[in-house]
């Protein structure tokens, strides 16, 4: 087939979109992984020539080139977008049950909650992030004062 190369820069394109999507600089690798199998497929050499240089590729990218651009990308302590949200407020659009979970709104975006000291939190109150676990935000009442 020696039209191969198109798939591989479709391949490289899919997952630089991928990429776009996780941002831990994995997919890139492929991508790059991909255009290497291109080059080769417009060079003449074999599927199998491709997929080996595909796969040596990736694997030198994640092991040499990823370290380098993570490095690049976190200089200077900069935070997950998650990890951002800490030490912001927050409104609680679901009422935080006692020992349970909630749900407060934070630039539009809602997220699960729940108090660090599993006190009942009432809608409408304005609450600090102060931690997370995975997906669900750990926050605090501004003024203190909860619903029993």
């Amino acid at each position: 087939m020696d039209s191969l190369y198109i798939i591989w820069i479709i391949a490289a394109i899919v997952f630089l979109v991928i990429e776009l999507s996780a941002g831990n600089f994995v997919m890139i690798c492929f991508s790059i992984g991909a255009v290497s199998a291109m080059l080769t497929a417009l060079f003449g050499f074999s599927l199998t020539i491709q997929v080996i240089i595909f796969a040596l590729s990736a694997v030198a990218s994640i092991f040499f080139l990823r370290p380098i651009i993570a490095e690049h990308f976190n200089k200077g302590g900069r935070k997950s977008n998650a990890d951002a949200m800490i030490g912001r407020t927050g409104k609680v659009t679901e009422a935080i049950e006692k020992d349970g979970f909630g749900r407060i709104a934070l630039d539009g975006d809602v997220w699960k909650a729940q108090t660090i000291d599993g006190l009942p939190v009432a809608s409408d109150t304005n609450v600090r992030i102060i931690g997370r676990k995975s997906t669900i935000v750990i926050v605090e009442p501004l003024n203190k004062i909860v619903e029993s």
